[in-house]
């Protein structure tokens, strides 16, 4: 959160704004938006989605999370199939139309 909070803080520095006029950009109280920069565990996450948004780096959410690039994950995935397929099982109706 810490890191986060940071990040937005730079990125809301860099275009020139102040606190007051990210967090009106945003629809947000200013207190908010500073508990948020300071990584505060209590700040919704909706909040740091709309901050995000109004910075114009929603974009950079795509990568949270993103299945494709849980190794890890995948690697789980892929030791729980089967090694090899099985014989096809008869149907008992065969000759049943």
């Amino acid at each position: 959160m810490k890191q986060l909070g940071q990040r937005i803080r730079v990125a809301r520095i860099r275009r020139g704004w102040s606190v007051a006029e990210l967090a009106s950009k945003a629809g947000i109280n200013r207190n908010t938006l500073s508990a948020l920069e300071l990584g505060r565990a209590g700040t919704a996450i909706g909040v740091c989605f709309t901050v995000l948004w109004a910075l114009g780096l929603e974009k950079s959410l795509d990568a949270v999370a993103d299945p494709d690039t849980d190794l890890h994950g995948k690697a789980l995935e892929a030791s729980r199939r089967p090694s090899r397929a099985g014989k096809p099982r008869k149907s008992s109706n065969d000759y049943d139309f």
